[in-house]
């Protein structure tokens, strides 16, 4: 049952993303569809939900994305004014920095 439900959970995000991602990347997708996509696109192609809020695929348009790993750490308190305050650990920040990566 757990193997069934794994592998469905697996293909519906490629399905959705149209790609596999390496597991950082998979933990990352998940925690901005989690935390972000209320406000942000974390697609390739999706419209921002929040119109000042960039997508995600365009941050390293903006600035360079590792830039971000220190902001996520100590608690980003900006971005766009309804942006809540976010403070990610190591692991975190890994996984999201991987799925941003993707989205270059």
């Amino acid at each position: 049952m757990k193997l069934s439900l794994a592998i469905s959970f697996a293909a519906a995000l490629i399905l959705h993303t149209g790609t596999a991602f390496a597991d950082g990347a998979q933990r990352g997708l998940v925690f901005a569809k989690t935390n972000c996509a209320m406000c942000h696109a974390i697609g390739l192609y999706d419209e921002s939900p929040l119109a000042i809020a960039p997508p995600l695929r365009t941050l390293h348009e903006l600035y360079p994305v590792e830039s971000l790993e220190e902001s996520l750490a100590e608690g980003i308190v900006t971005g766009h004014p309804s942006m809540p305050q976010f403070q990610l650990d190591g692991a975190q920040i890994n996984d999201l920095m991987a799925y941003l990566h993707t989205l270059e």
